[in-house]
């Protein structure tokens, strides 16, 4: 799973923290949008945003920053079921 993020977001930093927190995330890359201008032009009013790693890359909705760790995680197997 892709986070793409940038520095002195919030919303990013409590994403990856969540993330984080569910094992069942074997890998999960954190892409600063700053680092890459693509990915800059494409995200910059947009992060967080996750996508699932493969080509393409498929970018899932925006969860609620609301949403507790429990919530996230079910919302995540909603999402890849």
């Amino acid at each position: 799973m892709i986070l793409y993020s940038k520095p002195g977001c919030h919303l990013c930093e409590g994403l990856a923290e969540k993330l984080q927190q569910i094992p069942e995330i074997a890998t999960l890359e954190i892409r600063d949008i700053t680092a890459n201008p693509a990915w800059w032009e494409r995200y910059q009013l947009e992060v967080p945003v996750l996508s699932l790693a493969g080509d393409p890359e498929r970018s899932l909705p925006r969860p609620s920053p609301r949403l507790t760790v429990a919530q996230l995680r079910a919302w995540l197997e909603q999402q890849l079921g």
